[in-house]
């Protein structure tokens, strides 16, 4: 194995030779014949240990075991010990998206703080196989069927062409010793049960099973190169990026053929679940709406706009003080006495300082608002100018007003309130000016 690890890594990983490589190390049989590998072959290494305290004195004993085989190897050893129920408990996750969670944030901060270039996992042939099956049983796409990608970024799964089984071999030949996890023994999870009980059913269907598993693998994962490929030249023909996020063009996308299936493709990223909602999207109102996590998907005329959920403004309303020069909460207002009328943009307003009364207001618009557009002898409805001035739902939404004494002074970064213009008795200017 070692001679042909060799080659995999010049052949496919050529990047890391001279790299500085983190190691993570469970003390398993898998990262202990990595660590020994790269060692050999003079890789600049360091080791990495998560203790979950998901087993007592035998995690420890891990963490102690992986010390040890650090300071034997003569590398850098890094521990961290987290309380890993609580945190699942906390953010509502299994103990085993907790503790991926966990490990791969610290990975990335132990990665940038003490610069090493790549974090190095122990990922295998089975893992990959096992990887299939438990998304292949949830009901996932394409893309879930493609296995574990040999790089993520910074993180780089070298040991995908090898089986467990060459794994072990190497390490009885080596004599080496690992740790065992008495945790995979127990089928209760759902990949320890494929392990042990489903896919060495499998295997034994052919002395190949493992080897064409990893074709089908290939062919899969070229399939979804060509999808990726495609869906580029889809982007630039349906979706603009816009300020707010992105608007995707409902006539252009209906027109094409697997119009669902392209709006899967476009949206999945960003954690939508209600799939059959989202398509109800093409042929819904204006107004109507689906929500992920983090994003909100909006039917506006003909378009759907994607956003970001914005973080709730606990406080509703917003004082401004007299003599306050600058403010950042909940937007970014200068206020800046002047003499002189300068360059008028979105992002500036001239108003008589003498007309306004303190404290000034800042809230968002609601249902009723009416002020009196700059240049215009009567007043007007912020709903009708939002509607002239072609706004979406989601722009009307992050619009701020500027009040004084319950009067609109500005519906900032779009149109000054008449009111409070400059005119030739106006004595003290005030510029505002804002950074959206």
């Amino acid at each position: 194995m070692e001679t042909s690890f060799k080659t995999h890594l010049e052949t496919h990983f050529p990047f890391i030779k001279d790299a500085k490589l983190l190691i993570a190390c469970s003390g398993g049989l898998d990262s202990v014949v990595l660590t020994y590998v790269l060692k050999k072959l003079e890789y600049t290494i360091a080791l990495a240990h998560c203790n979950f305290s998901l087993r007592g004195t035998e995690s420890d004993e891990d963490a102690l075991f992986v010390e040890k085989l650090a300071e034997q190897l003569g590398v850098p050893f890094y521990l961290e010990k987290f309380d890993t129920q609580k945190f699942a408990e906390e953010h509502k996750l299994s103990t085993q998206m907790a503790a991926r969670e966990l490990r791969y944030a610290w990975f990335d901060e132990l990665r940038r703080e003490h610069e090493y270039d790549y974090v190095i996992t122990a990922h295998h042939a089975d893992d990959a196989m096992e990887t299939f099956f438990i998304n292949l049983s949830r009901g996932t796409g394409l893309r879930g069927l493609t296995g574990i990608p040999e790089q993520n970024e910074a993180v780089v799964r070298p040991m995908l062409a090898f089986s467990r089984e060459e794994i072990e071999r190497y390490a009885k030949k080596q004599q080496l010793y690992w740790r065992e996890d008495s945790s995979n023994a127990k089928t209760a999870y759902l990949r320890n049960k494929l392990r042990l009980e489903v896919l060495p059913k499998f295997k034994e269907v052919s002395e190949q099973t493992l080897q064409n598993f990893q074709k089908t693998q290939q062919y899969l994962q070229n399939s979804q190169a060509l999808i990726d490929d495609y869906m580029a030249l889809i982007y630039n023909l349906v979706v603009t990026e816009i300020p707010e996020g992105y608007r995707i063009d409902v006539d252009k996308i209906s027109e094409l053929p697997n119009n669902k299936t392209l709006l899967y493709e476009l949206l999945y990223p960003f954690g939508f679940t209600a799939w059959d909602d989202i398509f109800g999207l093409l042929h819904a109102q204006s107004g109507k709406e689906v929500l992920s996590t983090t994003h909100r998907l909006l039917r506006n005329r003909n378009e759907l706009l994607l956003t970001e959920i914005a973080e709730n403004v606990t406080q509703q309303e917003f004082f401004i003080k007299k003599n306050e020069k600058e403010i950042n909460n909940p937007i970014h207002l200068r206020f800046i006495p002047t003499k002189k009328i300068g360059n008028i943009e979105n992002s500036t307003v001239y108003v008589d300082a003498d007309l306004l009364t303190y404290p000034l207001t800042l809230r968002k618009w609601q249902k009723g608002d009416v002020f009196q557009p700059f240049g215009m002898q009567g007043k007007k409805k912020l709903s009708k100018f939002f509607k002239d001035e072609k706004l979406s739902l989601v722009a009307k939404q992050k619009v701020w007003l500027l009040f004084s004494n319950n009067k609109i002074v500005w519906v900032i970064g779009y149109r000054a309130d008449e009111r409070f213009r400059i005119t030739k008795s106006t004595t003290q200017l005030l510029k505002i000016t804002t950074e959206q």
